[in-house]
Parts: structure tokens; C-alpha cells; sequence
């Protein structure tokens, strides 16, 4: 049997959904009280916290965004 594996989100993609819902990281990060780059780091490693703040802007579950960091 085999299983479909979800492919992580790609970072512009990412980017294009919070653009959509009229944000950005640096706006997410600064609202979010970190420094203004903060955010950048869940783009390209595990960071449960950033990962809550990213999804919640988008409205989706972190696990969508991110299934291989979720789905083990």
C-alpha cells in the first residue's frame, strides 16, 4: 500500500498567502513582539511558535503549511 506523502509549502507561497490576507512576515513578527525578521526562521526550520503565528495569519492549521514537521 501506498501513502501520498504532503510536500511542505514552498516559501513564496507562504509569503503570497499572508500578501493575500494583506501582511508579511516582517509585519507578523513586529505585531507578534519579536524583531522584525524573526519570523524568516520558520520558513526554513522547525519553530512550533512561529509556525502557530504564520498559520494563524493564513488560517490554516501549522500542520498544512508544514506536514513533514507534523505528520511523523
Amino acid at each position: 500500500m501506498q501513502t501520498s506523502k504532503q510536500a511542505d509549502w514552498h516559501r513564496a507561497d507562504i509569503r503570497a498567502a499572508l500578501e493575500k490576507r494583506g501582511t508579511n512576515l516582517r509585519a507578523l513578527s513586529v505585531r507578534a513582539g519579536l524583531a522584525k525578521d524573526t519570523l524568516r526562521n520558520a520558513l526554513t526550520r522547525p519553530w512550533p511558535k512561529g509556525e502557530r503565528i504564520i498559520a494563524q495569519a493564513i488560517g490554516v492549521d501549522p500542520s498544512v503549511i508544514w506536514p513533514s514537521r507534523y505528520n511523523r
